[in-house]
């Protein structure tokens, strides 16, 4: 089976190198290098460089919507089109490009969390479980019909960095799986319910600025989320401080963002509950656990933090 990938970033590896150890990967797509890091230098997409690793033919387009991308893809003549966290919505003459169509990967149990960042969104409001869906695209976002599905427990220590790992490894080996039988035949497609579709907007840095006066629970789980983009963070004075991890204790009521001692660790009242700071990075600083950020900022205790200007 002849397949054109498309994906760009460290999420969508595990299911590239899976692919090209089964079946016939005749090119990838992937964005072009990007500026990145402190001095902004272009820096290729995790994509093209595990592609180039595996010695396949890369393209690398600004915009897939263009006569030479599609030229350079129809020239591969694949017979599907795989798309992992590619960033782009595809135009209608891809999508039926490829016998068998285009199949995506997407992190959640379909339709729950339809858009760019479903693994933060399932941790930002408590999800018991979710998984991957292998679906066929169509023109919509994310409302294909589905032809598999594999679920996973949310862990307590799960962050946004660790579950998206978990869930492309389960993706990859989901892929894997469905693509002989679907090209076979044995695979019918199932509509999705859009009655229960929610979605998850594009993360934006402003998300990871934490509100004192939201519960501790949420704030919380919003940490877990956002770690390791876009973060989280709390203004100290003039100072932003970053908020690598947390646990939600409850507590009297107090001024919402008044810091005070929980087991010698500094503790954040809420509008609901202390948030207990376990790890801690000032601007420029290395990360501290939240004992030692305390000893070595006693005048901590008793300040009062608030969002970010």
């Amino acid at each position: 089976m002849r397949v054109v990938f498309l994906g760009t970033p460290t999420f969508a590896i595990p299911s590239l190198r899976l692919l090209a150890r089964s079946f016939d990967v005749v090119g990838v797509v992937t964005q072009p290098d990007r500026p990145a890091g402190r001095g902004r230098h272009r820096r290729p997409s995790a994509v093209r460089h595990a592609a180039a690793g595996l010695g396949l033919p890369v393209c690398l387009p600004e915009k897939v919507r263009t006569p030479d991308t599609f030229a350079t893809i129809h020239a591969w003549y694949p017979d599907v089109i795989v798309v992992v966290a590619y960033g782009q919505i595809l135009p209608p003459a891809l999508l039926e490009l490829a016998p068998l169509g285009c199949l995506n990967l997407h992190a959640s149990l379909l339709p729950r969390w339809r858009g760019a960042a479903p693994v933060q969104a399932a941790l930002l409001h408590g999800d018991a479980e979710t998984g991957v869906t292998v679906m066929r695209m169509d023109a919509g976002l994310d409302t294909g019909p589905i032809l598999a599905q594999q679920a996973i427990p949310i862990r307590e220590e799960h962050t946004g960095g660790t579950l998206a790992a978990e869930l492309s490894q389960v993706g990859a080996e989901l892929l894997v799986q469905v693509l002989p039988r679907y090209a076979a035949g044995e695979l019918t497609p199932r509509a999705q319910d859009d009655s229960l579709a929610t979605f998850a907007p594009r993360l934006q840095r402003r998300d990871g600025d934490l509100d004192p006066a939201h519960a501790a629970a949420d704030l919380a789980r919003r940490i877990r989320a956002f770690d390791p983009w876009p973060g989280a963070r709390l203004q100290w004075g003039a100072e932003v401080i970053r908020v690598l991890a947390a646990r939600a204790l409850d507590a009297p009521p107090a001024r919402p963002g008044t810091i005070v001692q929980a087991d010698g660790y500094p503790a954040m009242a809420t509008g609901n509950g202390l948030l207990v700071l376990l790890r801690l990075q000032r601007p420029g600083g290395r990360p501290l656990d939240g004992q030692a950020f305390l000893a070595g900022h006693p005048r901590f205790v008793g300040s009062v933090l608030r969002r970010p200007d």
